[in-house]
């Protein structure tokens, strides 16, 4: 049998869907209107279920064609025996780009700001009169039977999980950024930045369009394919109608525009038309937004942040301010020596670190220079910021690390923050 590339070839096969996730449940819908009965094994058992190492596994080497979610690493050793057994391992993303018309769809990537520069792309597509789908990554799978396929144009954004999983691309990528992430799915700093930027160079491709800024991405430069656009000028005047904090957003806005010019929108070099549809773009949550203020002082929601790379980029946003820094999370194994040079010549700077990673990230930002406090809880964490912060200064809560093992999620982070405020303010 050929390799299986697309979901229209998964009908009548012997299909094994690995993972029930987000992307799990829309795959096996995505069978179900195929006429697909699945065998469905995941880490965890459960109703019609069989848990991976308790017969899962064996299960999926009897199937044609195994569909696994992203959360899965490709490293694991039961995931590299399947791909031994000969058995076809693909993902959701990467069938879908082989059925859909790809000359309609933008992808973005990147360790962070490929979410808010999706958004950024959506919003503005849409302002300019057209009917689009953002998703990927960002929530939303395109291979969805639930979702409006009737679009002009296909908005996705691509994590590194996801990136393996796509065998051709869409003729423009968009690439944010280049930091170390996923170290414990990917196995180390190199094969990252490979998997990552391995979208660049699928067949398919045809303008890879990237943040000039990024001394890391253009050191990896060789891993982004032969037809590279660096974006590295002055932002436009209309980017300030988008309403967002920091330099960096303003460079994911031109990557925005850069792309889709490469992609030939009707519009997108228009400055007045893209000023207008700035209206359309809704901000993400916990991705740099101001909260409010208690008793003069700024509290800020990054809690989307968790590696060095966004941590830095939100601190630039503030310049010249007095600024106490919210740190602390689950330990990836990232190296924070960046973190600590990048505080170490900024003056008015409190680290405040949090559970459970937080003091080693205190040990290294300290070593360096830069004041730390130890809390307990982000509770303690705002009271010690608030008090260092004022007057006209800012909390900011970045934490550079994921939330999972003490919050559900980033939002949970979030809600934690904002309660902690309002009980300072109240």
């Amino acid at each position: 049998m050929p390799p299986t590339t697309s979901w229209s070839e998964l009908a009548g096969l012997r299909v094994g869907v690995w993972g029930l996730g987000i992307e799990g449940r829309a795959n096996l819908r995505r069978l179900a209107e195929l006429g697909v009965e699945p065998v469905l094994v995941d880490d965890v058992a459960g109703s019609g279920i069989t848990a991976t190492a308790e017969g899962g596994l064996e299960l999926l080497m009897g199937c044609d064609v195994v569909v696994k979610t992203p959360g899965l690493s490709r490293y694991r050793p039961d995931a590299l025996a399947l791909a031994e057994s000969g058995v076809p391992v693909r993902g959701g993303l990467g069938l879908w780009l082989e059925d859909v018309d790809r000359s309609k769809v933008l992808a973005f990537t990147g360790t962070k700001g490929k979410s808010t520069t999706t958004s950024i792309a959506g919003g503005l597509l849409r302002g300019l009169g057209f009917r689009v789908l953002t998703g990927g990554n960002l929530g939303v799978p395109p291979w969805d039977p639930e979702v409006d396929h009737d679009v002009d144009y296909w908005v996705v954004e691509v994590s590194s999980y996801q990136a393996t999983d796509v065998t051709t691309g869409p003729p423009v990528i968009g690439v944010t950024s280049l930091s170390q992430d996923h170290l414990d799915w990917h196995g180390g700093p190199e094969r990252y930045y490979a998997d990552k930027l391995s979208l660049c160079t699928r067949p398919g491709v045809e303008t890879v369009v990237v943040d000039g800024a990024s001394e890391l991405l253009r050191s990896h430069a060789s891993l982004l394919g032969p037809h590279v656009t660096w974006v590295d000028h002055e932002p436009e005047p209309w980017i300030d109608a988008l309403g967002l904090l920091g330099a960096h957003n303003a460079r994911n806005a031109q990557l925005a525009q850069q792309a889709l010019l490469a992609l030939g929108v009707p519009g997108a070099d228009d400055e007045q038309r893209l000023r207008a549809a700035c209206a359309q773009f809704t901000p993400l949550a916990s991705r740099l937004r101001l909260l409010g203020e208690v008793d003069g002082v700024a509290f800020v929601d990054d809690s989307l942040s968790t590696n060095v790379l966004p941590t830095l980029a939100a601190m630039a946003a503030f310049p010249g301010r007095r600024v106490a820094l919210l740190v602390g999370g689950f330990d990836r194994g990232i190296d924070y020596t960046p973190l600590a040079e990048g505080l170490a010549g900024r003056p008015d700077t409190l680290v405040v670190t949090m559970p459970d990673n937080g003091r080693s990230i205190g040990a290294v930002v300290g070593g360096h220079g830069t004041e730390v406090a130890d809390a307990d809880d982000v509770d303690q964490a705002v009271d010690l910021a608030l008090a260092f912060a004022r007057p006209g200064g800012v909390v900011l809560l970045s934490p550079a690390a994921p939330s999972f093992g003490r919050f559900v999620d980033y939002r949970a982070r979030a809600a934690a923050f904002a309660e902690a405020m309002a009980r300072a303010g109240g």
